[in-house]
């Protein structure tokens, strides 16, 4: 049998059973196991793997891909399923590849801030083993990510505004490509001028140009003092432009989240923030020395004085901070209890600071006119927001989220901002790459996918939407 005449399913059937005396146990058909690694958390589409194989090193994920590779077999990386893209869902005929044993800390550097993991451990869990040292890794996209995943996509979270993305915090990376070849990328030092930058061309490709193993994350020292507030406005207006304010005057907050008064009102009933009024309301954390945490909160406190704040009212213990923020994490679970049943569609929009007033008003505005019902949130401090649309789960209420869905990125695309700040491209945005980036750019990118991925089995029909490639 050769790779050309053999049907989909018999090259699947060649994969599995050249897998099976190296692998054994590690590979399962078993469908409630299929069934899991069929969709991630949002559950764009679905689609059953034929197979699940569950690595536990580097050369397992390597030893697949030489096979897949060979017989032309999709392979899509799998970690917490916590994606929101359909970044997981494999295409036909696919391995669904589980990296979520492979959890260890494979060095510590904690005199220079930083440490290797595997890819499958979770951020919460890294800093539960690292928390005697004093250090800590601060990029917090809030679920139950892994590291693997969470550099995939390129993640973000409400601590971008301080300490940045997965792209500032990766030092480099084991990767393996298509053909099953091991590379290691970038390394320990903080800056380096030698070579193409391939730990970031890897950071944010979702699995489409290699799977990554192993990450060097930087690491940063815990805060001596944290002190975290609410403040609710009667304005929307006036919430905004007090976010843009503290950017501005280049206040160094660690966190500074909004919530609408639809999403205030569902977060007070699903998580119990009952002191707190269904007003739109702007949530800080400061962090550093007391001195420079006191400074930064009377600089704070003048400027939502200045716009109409209501007060703070302040979480001191550490257990009410956590309760805040575990709020603040669930607002997608709050919002998708207004409607039990319902969907929730995410997007996930970024401008410019200075232009977040205009697109946000101008959002809602397009809630208004669509008759959805559509909490809005988001990581204000650096310019990117969610709208949480509610709708019926049936084809014709899909689409006439989707509809508001194109709207609002149309909006923000007009703003010289970009359709995904945090949760990447997957499936569900798709549609929006051509518009924001330019045929030529696509072209150049698809290229390097060719260049890389051949036989286009790593995670196909993601992040890139089909056309033509660059020649030169």
């Amino acid at each position: 049998m050769t790779v050309s005449s053999a049907s989909a399913q018999d090259r699947l059937q060649a994969v599995l059973k050249a897998l099976q005396p190296v692998m054994g146990e590690q590979i399962s058909t078993a469908p409630s196991v299929r069934e899991e690694h069929s969709h991630g958390e949002a559950m764009n589409a679905s689609r059953l793997p034929e197979a699940v194989v569950f690595a536990e090193s580097t050369q397992d994920v390597a030893t697949v891909l030489r096979r897949c590779h060979e017989w032309r077999i999709p392979v899509v990386a799998f970690g917490a399923g916590t994606s929101v893209e359909g970044h997981v869902v494999p295409p036909e005929q696919a391995i669904s590849l589980d990296l979520s044993r492979m959890t260890d800390i494979v060095e510590l550097n904690a005199e220079d801030l930083d440490c290797r993991v595997q890819a499958g451990i979770t951020r919460q869990t890294l800093n539960v083993e690292i928390r005697d040292t004093g250090l800590f890794f601060p990029v917090d996209p809030g679920g139950e990510a892994t590291i693997g995943g969470m550099c995939a996509t390129r993640a973000s979270g409400t601590a971008a505004v301080r300490y940045g993305r997965m792209k500032e915090n990766v030092l480099g990376l084991t990767v393996v490509l298509a053909t099953g070849e091991i590379i290691r990328t970038g390394g320990r030092v903080r800056k380096s001028s030698t070579g193409y930058d391939l730990t970031s061309l890897f950071v944010g490709s979702e699995g489409t140009l290699g799977i990554i193993t192993e990450a060097q994350l930087r690491l940063h020292g815990r805060p001596e003092t944290v002190s975290a507030a609410i403040c609710q406005f009667e304005s929307l207006h006036d919430a905004i432009r007090t976010a843009m304010e503290i950017i501005q005057c280049g206040i160094p907050i660690t966190r500074v989240e909004l919530m609408d008064s639809v999403q205030m009102a569902a977060s007070i009933q699903y998580s119990g923030l009952t002191e707190y009024q269904p007003l739109t309301t702007l949530f800080f954390e400061f962090t550093g020395s007391p001195a420079a945490v006191r400074e930064q909160v009377e600089t704070t406190e003048a400027i939502t004085s200045g716009n109409n704040g209501l007060g703070f009212a302040w979480a001191e213990s550490a257990e009410e901070r956590t309760r805040l923020w575990k709020a603040r994490h669930d607002a997608y679970w709050a919002a998708k209890a207004i409607v039990p049943g319902a969907r929730v569609i995410s997007t996930d929009c970024i401008v410019p600071i200075s232009r977040l007033g205009e697109l946000i008003e101008g959002v809602h505005r397009d809630i208004e006119a669509s008759g959805l019902r559509a909490p809005l949130l988001g990581h204000v401090g650096d310019g990117n927001f969610h709208t949480l649309i509610i709708t019926d789960d049936t084809p014709e209420g899909h689409e006439r989220a989707l509809d508001l869905d194109r709207k609002i990125v149309a909006r923000a695309l007009s703003l010289n901002g970009s359709c995904s700040g945090e949760h990447g491209v997957g499936m569900g945005k798709l549609e929006f790459l051509e518009t924001e980036h330019g045929a030529g750019s696509l072209s150049v990118m698809r290229a390097l996918k060719n260049t890389m991925d051949p036989h286009h089995i790593l995670n196909p029909g993601k992040l890139l939407p089909a056309g033509p490639v660059y020649t030169g």
